[in-house]
């Protein structure tokens, strides 16, 4: 019996050690590497800014731009004295773009009828390689009938483009 007990612990330890370096002769290694890369490019701006008409005795620098700013200063000299100013938006980018947030808020100390500001709606959604244009249109009041304490009206806009 002593002896059946030795052969069948003998065995097991051989069985165990014939799995072991077989488990090591069949394991294998594997190693993953991976690269990510982003292709796609978001570059939208203004790429223009013009007048559309002037309607009576409207003075004006030349308008001004850069890529995120637009700037133009206008002189109305009487009531209904207006001008319209032609705003191009392009999407240079890889990325479609939708709409945001579309802010224009006239800063002032108090409100000052007499100007205003009308602006045009924009495009919902601006795809790659594709250009939109607004407009902005500022006016003395027509039926102002005296001659404002507070002489200028300032408007900021803010446009924001999200992605699609």
């Amino acid at each position: 019996m002593k002896n059946t007990k030795n052969t069948i612990i003998a065995t097991l330890f051989l069985a165990i050690l014939v799995m072991a370096v077989g488990y090591s002769t069949f394991a294998t290694q594997l190693t993953l590497n991976g690269t990510a890369e982003i292709v796609g490019e978001w570059n939208i701006k203004i790429t223009n800014i013009q007048v559309q008409s002037v309607n009576g005795d409207v003075s004006y620098e030349t308008p001004e731009f850069t890529d995120t700013n637009a700037t133009f200063n206008v002189t109305l000299k009487k009531p209904g004295d207006s001008i319209v100013f032609v705003i191009t938006i392009r999407n240079e980018g890889t990325i479609n773009a939708t709409l945001g947030t579309v802010i224009f808020k006239e800063d002032s100390e108090e409100d000052l009828p007499a100007i205003q500001y009308k602006t045009s709606e924009l495009q919902n959604s601006l795809d790659a390689g594709e250009e939109t244009s607004f407009t902005v249109t500022v006016t003395y009041d027509p039926k102002t009938t005296e001659v404002p304490a507070i002489k200028t009206k300032t408007i900021t806009g803010i446009i924001e483009y999200v992605q699609k």
